[in-house]
């Protein structure tokens, strides 16, 4: 869907309007800062380079573009600038991806996030193995429930979640939480006390999101009060606020219900390009 630009900037105003930059305003932020997330107070960048952009079905634009050598040479790269916050998932087949770019840095240095459509236990069980044989790592740092779409999934992915609780016990899970694709799922993650981590949906013109700014930005609050972590996403709308990078960047830096955020670079220039702008956003008033 094409972009109404005139709608886009007077949204973007009026959201940057009614959300004054309180709690960080003038803080100089990178995307390599050391955030601790959520109660597990897992260490990683601010941004992480994210792997799914128009995923689906085994494969995004970073898989079709730059195949497993290019984005293993693009998140070696990332690591280079302080960025080692790698979001993965199994719908976006970037695991062998990443894979191949472990190969190139300690595995204790970087922090890694993949996601599972497991709704039973053994589902999750089977999950669990091949997702760790595919990145060839003992353990996961963070393990999302994907794409949630309903109210009750707390209910129907019960057998799932409590194979990850018995994985974090045991280490092979760090922390734990879901993604929301819906306003319902995302008030049931605001009040879940299984859920330590949500990756939501928030940018200033309501692309891609569950509802508009305001209210996704009060949930996530609550979520915030619970000492639960919020990783940001859709922070350029799916690639459809790209030309306004510097004024969705200054929004996400704003908040004070957003921990760190997650954008697919398809480049190295894009992902460098992101780099330089995150510092200018975060001053920027």
């Amino acid at each position: 869907m094409k972009m109404n630009r005139r709608y886009f900037l007077g949204t973007t105003a009026l959201t940057l309007n009614a959300w004054p930059y309180a709690a960080f305003a003038g803080t100089k932020k990178s995307a390599s800062d050391r955030v601790l997330l959520g109660p597990r107070k897992i260490e990683l960048s601010r941004l992480a380079m994210g792997t799914g952009t128009n995923g689906g079905g085994g494969s995004s634009n970073q898989t079709k573009q730059m195949g497993v050598q290019g984005m293993a040479d693009l998140f070696k790269a990332a690591y280079d600038q302080g960025v080692t916050f790698w979001d993965a998932a199994d719908q976006y087949g970037t695991h062998p991806h990443l894979k191949a770019g472990l190969k190139a840095v300690p595995r204790e240095k970087v922090t890694i996030l993949s996601k599972t459509h497991a709704s039973t236990a053994e589902e999750m069980k089977a999950d669990l193995d091949r997702f760790r044989r595919e990145l060839n790592t003992d353990y996961l740092d963070i393990l999302l429930l994907h794409c949630m779409l309903d109210g009750n999934w707390n209910e129907r992915k019960r057998g799932a979640m409590d194979v990850i609780s018995e994985a974090q016990e045991k280490g092979i899970v760090r922390t734990k939480g879901v993604s929301c694709h819906t306003l319902e799922s995302l008030k049931t993650a605001a009040k879940e006390s299984w859920v330590e981590v949500d990756l939501a949906r928030i940018n200033p013109a309501g692309v891609a999101m569950d509802a508009d700014p305001a209210t996704v930005i009060g949930v996530l609050r609550e979520m915030k009060a619970q000492g639960k972590g919020i990783i940001g996403m859709k922070i350029l709308g799916a690639g459809k606020l790209r030309d306004k990078a510097d004024e969705a960047l200054q929004f996400a830096l704003s908040l004070d219900c957003v921990d760190c955020f997650t954008i697919g670079s398809e480049s190295q220039a894009e992902m460098l390009d992101l780099v330089k702008k995150i510092p200018a956003a975060s001053v920027r008033g």
